[in-house]
């Protein structure tokens, strides 16, 4: 089952640390953990277990950071579709996790159906002021996939920033009403002087691009549900959004990494809010405390969806192994399919591979009851790695 390159290390007294990635369309990367745990509590109850997610997606950064003990805060905030919704925060004394998918994530549509002409960021720059008015002096905001095309724009006017038309009115939400952008008045933004924003998630491509759609209204549905017209009305909007942000600030951000992310929310936060894009794992096992977790672990266990080249330009998995072996511990991985050679993985630190693939071949059934064949694995795991 397993796809190895080293013998396994002696037996120890250490824990098990599970520090995985999502599986992308399957499990959240708190839902792998989870289940991985559930299994090597069932067939090794006398091991202990450490559950540690790495959502290197940015998707779920605040959930895993509560699964990592950072203290829970709850607000009410705008959702995509101007319905009121329950986010939450996750703070360690001055440092806040505000992830963009707890305000204005596709799951929180009315119906589930994508809106993105109209869906907006609003909610996030509202979790963002909470952040702020409760001490945040670092705020970590987590671009994971988002229903609103607006260029973050209505993260922006969450705090405390107006859009303005030629008659001085403010803009409805949405990437479509921004063709119509004459003004923003930045007046009512908090001061940030103080505080360290960083931008984490796949922090990789630019606003707008050269030609097709663009990368904000392609991830919030538009080419598929809005028609080739409402592509166009999108990428007029965030154009023009682009546009008059840039001259009002005298700082370009367009075609920086990361500033279509997020529905394009990168680009306000870079552009308008003085935001620091931080990409890879390294970041992030930092920030989740990887170190201290896996001191004295007789074994890690990472993982996500694909484990593939794209791992390698650092992904969780990627990530993970390389900090475990400065101290030696033996890493093995999860997967729903391996695409690593075995000196690809044998360079990546990784020593051995248990994908879903090896016991269920049907990719449909594979995705939708990965959180089972997750346990199973575990199995396998456990024989060989915890004698």
């Amino acid at each position: 089952m397993a796809s190895a390159d080293n013998t396994p290390g002696p037996g120890g007294r250490g824990h098990v640390l599970l520090a995985s990635d999502r599986f992308k369309g399957s499990l959240s990367a708190t839902a792998v953990t989870r289940h991985l745990a559930a299994g090597l509590r069932r067939v090794r109850p006398d091991v202990p277990v450490v559950e540690l997610p790495v959502p290197s997606a940015g998707d779920g950064l605040a959930e895993a950071a509560l699964a990592a003990g950072w203290r829970r805060v709850e607000t009410e905030v705008s959702g995509p579709a101007g319905r009121p919704v329950r986010a939450v925060l996750a703070v360690d004394r001055d440092t806040a996790v505000v992830d963009l998918g707890e305000a204005c994530a596709p799951r929180l549509l009315p119906g589930g159906r994508p809106r993105p002409l109209t869906a907006t960021s609003l909610g996030a720059g509202q979790l963002l002021g909470h952040a702020l008015r409760g001490g945040a002096r670092r705020i970590v905001l987590a671009l994971g996939a988002s229903a609103a095309a607006d260029g973050g724009a209505g993260l922006v006017q969450g705090l405390g920033g107006r859009l303005l038309d030629a008659a001085g009115r403010e803009l409805p939400p949405g990437g479509a009403a921004l063709r119509s952008l004459q003004a923003v008045d930045l007046r009512g933004l908090p001061d940030l002087s103080r505080v360290e924003l960083v931008l984490a998630g796949d922090v990789s491509g630019v606003l707008l691009g050269r030609s097709g759609t663009p990368a904000a209204a392609r991830e919030a549905g538009a080419e598929t549900d809005a028609g080739r017209d409402g592509v166009r009305t999108l990428d007029a909007g965030l154009r023009r959004w682009a546009d008059v942000a840039e001259a009002a600030v005298r700082r370009s951000a367009r075609d920086r990494p990361g500033a279509g992310a997020g529905g394009g929310a990168g680009f306000a936060a870079m552009a308008l809010l003085g935001a620091t894009p931080r990409p890879g794992s390294g970041f992030l096992l930092d920030l989740l405390g990887f170190a201290g977790r896996a001191r004295g672990a007789r074994l890690v266990v990472t993982g996500e969806g694909a484990l593939d080249t794209r791992t390698l330009r650092g992904r969780t998995p990627a990530g993970v192994a390389r900090s475990a072996a400065r101290s030696g511990t033996p890493v093995v991985a999860v997967t729903g399919r391996r695409g690593l050679t075995g000196e690809q993985l044998r360079r990546s630190r990784i020593q051995a591979v248990y994908a879903l693939a090896d016991i269920e071949r049907d990719v449909g059934r594979s995705m939708r009851h990965a959180g089972p064949l997750l346990e199973q694995l575990t199995v396998a795991i456990a024989d060989e790695w915890l004698p």
